[in-house]
């Protein structure tokens, strides 16, 4: 995807790969709810093992969902299943928020462009449906984030891992620059890992 073009223009959703899913499209805001309930049932699905029903209930609340600043730029991309609900999302970003949906307030002032030249842009908020777990469909939505955010001029990528998330950024060449811990309301910790890479 060149900057400037429309991100859709070269995308056919009617083509079937990955166990029926379509081919990857630019989300829009209608696909907001979906998104939406399709990320809380990851969350709830695939992270046993990782963290807490506790853990996961706050995430769910406060930290996961769309951030619409990103369907607006047009760099959140969907996977659809055959019934037309998302398999799997995830995007890209060129503003500093790092993680988390529209529900983190931290998000009204943390909307400031990214400079290509000397900051990374942000991996964001990759999420696929328990159904669909496995079937390659998060790298797939990786390779297009990757070209999209080299095609804007970016030269790094930073991310905010879950540890569920973790394995398949290392498997894509993410490195781990911290560990860290967010406290959430109810005095909820979850644990997080900062990753980085060039590209």
């Amino acid at each position: 995807m060149t900057s400037g073009a429309d991100p859709g223009a070269r995308r056919d959703p009617s083509r079937l790969t990955n166990g029926g899913c379509a081919g990857i499209r630019v989300a829009t805001m209608a696909d907001v709810p979906a998104l939406n309930a399709m990320i809380a049932e990851s969350a709830r699905g695939l992270s046993a093992g990782y963290y807490s029903p506790a853990q996961v209930n706050a995430l769910v609340t406060h930290v996961f969902g769309v951030d619409t600043h990103l369907v607006a730029d047009g760099t959140y991309y969907v996977i659809d299943a055959p019934d037309g609900t998302p398999a799997a999302a995830g995007g890209w970003s060129a503003r500093r928020a790092l993680y988390g949906g529209d529900q983190m307030a931290s998000h009204a002032t943390e909307d400031a462009r990214l400079d290509p030249a000397t900051e990374p842009a942000k991996i964001r908020a990759f999420f696929v449906h328990p159904a669909f777990a496995r079937r390659g469909l998060g790298r797939r939505l990786y390779t297009e984030c990757a070209d999209a955010a080299r095609a804007a001029g970016f030269r790094r990528l930073e991310l905010m891992a879950t540890l569920p998330g973790e394995p398949l950024y290392r498997a894509l060449g993410f490195g781990e620059v911290e560990r860290m811990e967010a406290t959430l309301p109810g005095a909820v910790v979850v644990p997080l890992v900062r990753m980085a890479m060039a590209l």
